[in-house]
């Protein structure tokens, strides 16, 4: 089984702030899938479960808010019996351009609030991550009301392919993994922009 956790905040106050790029992620695969069910409440979550190539994935929108996010998943995890390197958690990354992907395993958590929660309570930090940029405003000064705004009108071109390209090829990471998945997505960006 897998699990795919998208970073954000809940509530309609946040739901197109770049700090909520996960959650659009996540929305965008059970969008884009047939077989994804209505989300549905559980571990402090809103979750949907479904086969995907012969293998159960599980999609969480953490509610707890981002500093606590490591709560939902560290009680899904526990509950599936689902390792570290099965989880694959897609968040906002300052310090990657706007619209780059970039797919590791393990790492540091780069002052990321909802990884060092998540990091807490799976006690180690070789979890999946999708790093999607979001560009930096700077000033790290800044930095709080930047991810807590809304993407400008100007930036939607870049989300939408980042959408588009990360939810059409999640069966490619239940089926040959997360680095294929990064190369995949990577490819399919370039792809949309030329």
């Amino acid at each position: 089984m897998w699990l795919f956790v998208g970073l954000g905040n809940p509530g309609a106050k946040y739901a197109h702030n770049r700090h909520n790029i996960g959650f659009m992620v996540v929305d965008a695969i059970a969008d884009g899938a047939v077989n994804f069910p209505s989300y549905r409440k559980k571990f402090e979550a809103e979750i949907s479960e479904a086969s995907v190539a012969g293998t159960k994935v599980l999609l969480m929108k953490p509610q707890t808010f981002m500093n606590e996010s490591g709560r939902a998943v560290g009680a899904a995890a526990k509950f599936y019996k689902i390792p570290p390197e099965r989880i694959v958690v897609f968040h906002d990354e300052l310090d990657l351009k706007p619209g780059e992907v970039r797919v590791k395993k393990g790492g540091g958590n780069a002052g990321h609030n909802g990884l060092k929660s998540i990091q807490a309570h799976l006690g180690t930090p070789d979890f999946w991550r999708v790093r999607i940029g979001i560009g930096h405003p700077g000033d790290r000064n800044q930095v709080s009301n930047y991810v807590l705004s809304d993407f400008a009108k100007s930036e939607q071109a870049w989300v939408d392919d980042v959408l588009i390209s990360t939810a059409d090829t999640y069966q490619t990471l239940s089926k040959e993994g997360a680095e294929a998945y990064g190369r995949e997505v990577a490819t399919r960006i370039e792809a949309r922009k030329g």
